[in-house]
Protein backbone atom coordinates (compact mmCIF):
# COMPACT_ATOMS: atom_id res chain seq x y z
CA UNK A 1 0.00 0.00 0.00
CA UNK A 2 0.76 3.60 -0.56
CA UNK A 3 2.05 6.02 1.88
CA UNK A 4 1.35 4.95 5.88
CA UNK A 5 -2.24 4.49 5.77
CA UNK A 6 -2.61 1.05 7.87
CA UNK A 7 -4.39 -1.60 5.76
CA UNK A 8 -7.25 -1.58 8.67
CA UNK A 9 -8.41 1.71 7.88
CA UNK A 10 -9.99 -0.19 4.70
CA UNK A 11 -13.45 -0.49 4.99
CA UNK A 12 -14.42 -4.21 4.48
CA UNK A 13 -16.80 -2.63 1.75
CA UNK A 14 -15.68 -0.30 -0.40
CA UNK A 15 -18.26 0.77 -3.21
CA UNK A 16 -16.65 2.79 -6.22
CA UNK A 17 -18.97 3.95 -8.63
CA UNK A 18 -18.94 6.96 -11.06
CA UNK A 19 -19.95 7.84 -14.73
CA UNK A 20 -19.42 5.57 -17.66
CA UNK A 21 -15.50 5.18 -18.26
CA UNK A 22 -14.91 7.20 -15.52
CA UNK A 23 -12.57 4.06 -14.71
CA UNK A 24 -14.75 1.95 -12.23
CA UNK A 25 -13.88 -1.30 -13.59
CA UNK A 26 -9.96 -0.87 -13.88
CA UNK A 27 -9.57 0.82 -10.17
CA UNK A 28 -11.64 -1.34 -8.30
CA UNK A 29 -9.40 -4.46 -9.92
CA UNK A 30 -6.29 -2.98 -9.43
CA UNK A 31 -7.33 -1.58 -5.81
CA UNK A 32 -8.79 -5.12 -4.92
CA UNK A 33 -5.15 -6.75 -6.00
CA UNK A 34 -3.54 -4.48 -3.98
CA UNK A 35 -5.28 -6.14 -0.60
CA UNK A 36 -4.28 -9.70 0.50
CA UNK A 37 -7.81 -10.83 0.71
CA UNK A 38 -10.00 -9.32 -1.27
CA UNK A 39 -13.32 -9.78 -3.63
CA UNK A 40 -14.36 -7.18 -6.96
CA UNK A 41 -17.92 -7.32 -6.98
CA UNK A 42 -18.87 -5.94 -10.86
CA UNK A 43 -22.25 -4.72 -10.62
CA UNK A 44 -22.80 -4.60 -14.12
CA UNK A 45 -22.36 -8.46 -14.52
CA UNK A 46 -25.84 -9.30 -13.11
CA UNK A 47 -27.30 -7.14 -16.21
CA UNK A 48 -25.24 -9.52 -18.20
CA UNK A 49 -26.67 -12.26 -16.73
CA UNK A 50 -29.88 -11.25 -17.87
CA UNK A 51 -30.18 -13.57 -21.78
CA UNK A 52 -34.06 -12.93 -22.43
CA UNK A 53 -35.82 -9.92 -21.92
CA UNK A 54 -33.56 -7.92 -20.85
CA UNK A 55 -34.17 -4.05 -20.84
CA UNK A 56 -31.25 -1.68 -21.39
CA UNK A 57 -31.41 1.96 -18.93
CA UNK A 58 -32.07 4.98 -21.25
CA UNK A 59 -33.20 8.49 -20.46
CA UNK A 60 -36.77 7.55 -20.60
CA UNK A 61 -36.06 4.23 -18.61
CA UNK A 62 -39.48 1.73 -18.73
CA UNK A 63 -40.95 0.80 -16.13
CA UNK A 64 -39.19 -3.33 -16.66
CA UNK A 65 -35.26 -1.51 -17.04
CA UNK A 66 -35.86 0.22 -13.69
CA UNK A 67 -36.88 -2.98 -12.31
CA UNK A 68 -34.32 -4.39 -13.61
CA UNK A 69 -31.59 -1.85 -12.71
CA UNK A 70 -33.12 -2.53 -8.82
CA UNK A 71 -33.01 -5.98 -9.14
CA UNK A 72 -28.71 -5.71 -10.48
CA UNK A 73 -28.30 -3.72 -7.15
CA UNK A 74 -29.95 -5.92 -4.95
CA UNK A 75 -28.41 -8.62 -5.79
CA UNK A 76 -25.00 -7.01 -6.22
CA UNK A 77 -25.18 -6.07 -2.43
CA UNK A 78 -26.35 -9.59 -1.67
CA UNK A 79 -22.88 -10.67 -2.67
CA UNK A 80 -20.90 -7.97 -1.33
CA UNK A 81 -22.50 -8.77 2.14
CA UNK A 82 -21.87 -12.78 1.72
CA UNK A 83 -18.02 -11.88 0.93
CA UNK A 84 -17.93 -9.55 3.84
CA UNK A 85 -19.34 -12.34 6.08
CA UNK A 86 -16.18 -14.76 5.04
CA UNK A 87 -13.74 -12.11 6.14
CA UNK A 88 -12.93 -10.66 2.32
CA UNK A 89 -12.24 -7.02 2.27
CA UNK A 90 -14.93 -6.13 -1.14
CA UNK A 91 -14.36 -3.34 -3.73
CA UNK A 92 -18.16 -3.48 -4.91
CA UNK A 93 -17.99 -1.40 -8.43
CA UNK A 94 -21.00 -0.25 -9.39
CA UNK A 95 -23.12 3.04 -11.88
CA UNK A 96 -24.70 3.97 -8.59
CA UNK A 97 -26.57 7.30 -9.60
CA UNK A 98 -28.92 9.28 -7.65
CA UNK A 99 -30.58 8.14 -4.64
CA UNK A 100 -29.41 4.17 -5.75
CA UNK A 101 -25.75 4.95 -4.02
CA UNK A 102 -27.87 6.04 -0.68
CA UNK A 103 -29.27 2.71 -0.85
CA UNK A 104 -26.71 0.63 -1.52
CA UNK A 105 -24.95 2.37 1.26
CA UNK A 106 -27.99 1.66 3.66
CA UNK A 107 -27.93 -1.37 2.17
CA UNK A 108 -24.33 -2.44 3.44
CA UNK A 109 -24.63 -0.24 6.55
CA UNK A 110 -23.33 -2.83 8.76
CA UNK A 111 -20.02 -2.75 7.14
CA UNK A 112 -19.69 0.83 7.41
CA UNK A 113 -18.76 0.91 3.71
CA UNK A 114 -16.91 3.41 2.38
CA UNK A 115 -17.47 5.50 -0.94
CA UNK A 116 -15.75 6.66 -3.59
CA UNK A 117 -16.91 8.68 -6.81
CA UNK A 118 -14.40 9.17 -9.59
CA UNK A 119 -15.57 11.58 -11.94
CA UNK A 120 -12.88 12.82 -14.68
CA UNK A 121 -14.08 14.97 -16.71
CA UNK A 122 -17.02 14.66 -19.33
CA UNK A 123 -14.38 14.75 -22.32
CA UNK A 124 -11.76 12.23 -20.56
CA UNK A 125 -14.53 10.07 -19.96
CA UNK A 126 -15.94 10.36 -23.77
CA UNK A 127 -12.55 9.84 -24.96
CA UNK A 128 -12.42 6.29 -22.97
CA UNK A 129 -15.50 5.61 -24.32
CA UNK A 130 -14.57 5.75 -27.40
CA UNK A 131 -11.54 3.40 -27.26
CA UNK A 132 -12.51 0.67 -25.82
CA UNK A 133 -14.79 -2.26 -26.86
CA UNK A 134 -17.77 -1.92 -24.56
CA UNK A 135 -19.57 1.73 -25.16
CA UNK A 136 -21.62 2.97 -22.45
CA UNK A 137 -22.86 6.53 -24.27
CA UNK A 138 -25.35 5.42 -27.13
CA UNK A 139 -29.00 7.69 -25.60
CA UNK A 140 -26.54 10.09 -23.47
CA UNK A 141 -23.75 12.05 -24.35
CA UNK A 142 -20.80 12.24 -21.76
CA UNK A 143 -21.90 15.69 -21.02
CA UNK A 144 -25.33 15.30 -20.26
CA UNK A 145 -24.73 12.24 -18.20
CA UNK A 146 -21.96 13.94 -15.94
CA UNK A 147 -24.26 16.94 -15.35
CA UNK A 148 -27.30 14.43 -14.37
CA UNK A 149 -24.77 12.66 -11.98
CA UNK A 150 -23.56 15.19 -10.40
CA UNK A 151 -26.77 16.67 -9.88
CA UNK A 152 -28.83 13.83 -8.40
CA UNK A 153 -25.61 11.58 -6.31
CA UNK A 154 -25.58 12.49 -2.91
CA UNK A 155 -21.77 13.86 -1.68
CA UNK A 156 -21.25 10.81 -0.01
CA UNK A 157 -17.24 9.16 0.60
CA UNK A 158 -14.24 10.82 -1.68
CA UNK A 159 -14.83 12.34 -5.05
CA UNK A 160 -11.92 11.88 -7.15
CA UNK A 161 -10.87 13.82 -10.40
CA UNK A 162 -9.27 11.21 -12.01
CA UNK A 163 -8.59 13.11 -15.49
CA UNK A 164 -4.97 13.27 -15.21
CA UNK A 165 -4.27 10.11 -12.87
CA UNK A 166 -2.69 7.13 -13.84
CA UNK A 167 -4.17 3.90 -12.39
CA UNK A 168 -1.46 3.40 -9.54
CA UNK A 169 -1.57 7.12 -8.89
CA UNK A 170 -5.61 6.87 -8.50
CA UNK A 171 -5.29 3.76 -6.64
CA UNK A 172 -2.36 5.65 -3.83
CA UNK A 173 -4.69 8.60 -3.78
CA UNK A 174 -7.66 6.08 -2.95
CA UNK A 175 -5.59 4.52 -0.33
CA UNK A 176 -3.90 7.47 1.04
CA UNK A 177 -7.57 9.10 2.20
CA UNK A 178 -9.12 5.83 3.47
CA UNK A 179 -10.68 7.82 6.49
CA UNK A 180 -12.64 10.74 4.34
CA UNK A 181 -13.85 7.34 1.80
CA UNK A 182 -15.38 6.37 5.42
CA UNK A 183 -16.89 9.83 6.51
CA UNK A 184 -19.21 10.38 4.08
CA UNK A 185 -18.52 14.03 3.53
CA UNK A 186 -17.21 15.87 0.67
CA UNK A 187 -13.37 15.94 -0.06
CA UNK A 188 -11.46 17.80 -2.86
CA UNK A 189 -10.06 15.77 -5.38
CA UNK A 190 -6.76 16.21 -6.90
Amino acid sequence: MSGTTPLDAMPDVLIITGIMAAGKSTVAQALAERLPRSVHVRGDIFRRMIVGGREEMTPEAAPEAERQLTLRYELAATVADGYARAGFKVVYQDLLLGTYLEKAVNRLRSWRPGVVVLCPAPAVAAARDEARAKTGYGAWSAEAFDRLFRAETPRLGLWVDNSGLTLDETVDFILDRLEQVRNGLPRPAP
